[in-house]
């Protein structure tokens, strides 16, 4: 394992552009921090963001991940653009020749792929923790420790997400298209999702039990949006007499269906390769 991660680590040493994505990444994960200093004075309205509850323990780990996760697409855009150099640089073809086994080669991205999840997911802890120590009405460790299964979603969402990618990048060889058939894909998705509420108008449950099988779909509805769990959004709804009903909860069963896509994934990866002439 360690032998095929140098590997990888050597690639990305000599490759520019990846280093600049994963810093402007890591940059934007540490940005995050910079939301406790948003302010608004309008007239009598005083509003500071740090004071909604968003940096209170336990509900940080859930605002953290799903505000970091919009960052991933810098990571999948070196883990797309090192797959598709393999073959435009015939790395890959010099692997091979060195003794490098298919099965290893696919075997060292999907390490590379582990490594940039569990890095992002160990950042965004840190971040989390400081932010919460610094920031949060409630320190005991009893609250601290709640929620963090929100960690675990963050990380299977990235992995799945990272294979998806790889994945791309084996298929289609080339960078730009790979990730331009990401984003059509995520357009089919949303579609499909809309056909189906519209064909079971009556029942939208059953279109959200169907779409959730789908893989982008399954990765965001992982951590779903946390704002209705905002001081300031609970308040509103109590003076419009209303109530937000929401599932924040993580559930097993969707983790389930994103690690059996990056399986999938990392499989038809390797089966894509066995087959090609190199």
């Amino acid at each position: 394992m360690f032998r095929l991660l140098q590997i990888e680590f050597i690639k990305l040493k000599n490759s520019k552009g990846s280093k600049l994505l994963i810093i402007i990444y890591f940059l934007l994960l540490t940005s995050i921090s910079l939301i406790a200093a948003i302010k608004f004075d309008i007239g009598q309205i005083k509003f500071y963001l740090a004071e909604q509850g968003i940096f209170n323990f336990p509900y940080i780990w859930h605002f953290n991940t799903f505000m970091a996760a919009f960052f991933k697409l810098f990571l999948v855009l070196v883990i797309v653009s090192m797959t598709a150099n393999e073959y435009s640089n015939r790395t890959i073809k010099q692997n091979l020749i060195d003794g490098l086994s298919k099965k290893e080669f696919i075997l060292s991205k999907f390490y590379m792929v582990f490594t940039f999840a569990l890095i992002s997911t160990l950042f965004i802890f840190v971040i989390s923790l400081i932010l919460g120590l610094m920031y949060s009405d409630f320190k005991e460790l009893s609250i601290i420790i709640l929620d963090l299964e929100y960690m675990v979603a963050y990380f299977v969402k990235l992995l799945g997400f990272f294979s998806f990618g790889l994945f791309l990048g084996i298929l289609i060889k080339r960078a730009a298209f790979a990730i331009a058939a990401m984003f059509v894909w995520f357009v089919m998705e949303s579609i499909s999702l809309g056909l189906l509420k519209w064909k079971f108008n009556n029942d939208p449950e059953k279109a959200e039990n169907i779409i959730q099988f789908f893989p982008l779909y399954s990765m965001s509805n992982l951590i779903e949006q946390p704002f209705g769990r905002l001081k300031a959004v609970k308040a509103a709804a109590n003076q419009l007499k209303t109530t937000i009903e929401y599932d924040y909860a993580i559930h097993w069963h969707e983790i389930a269906i994103v690690l059996v896509w990056t399986f999938l994934f990392t499989f038809f990866s390797y089966k894509l390769l066995q087959k090609r002439d190199l």
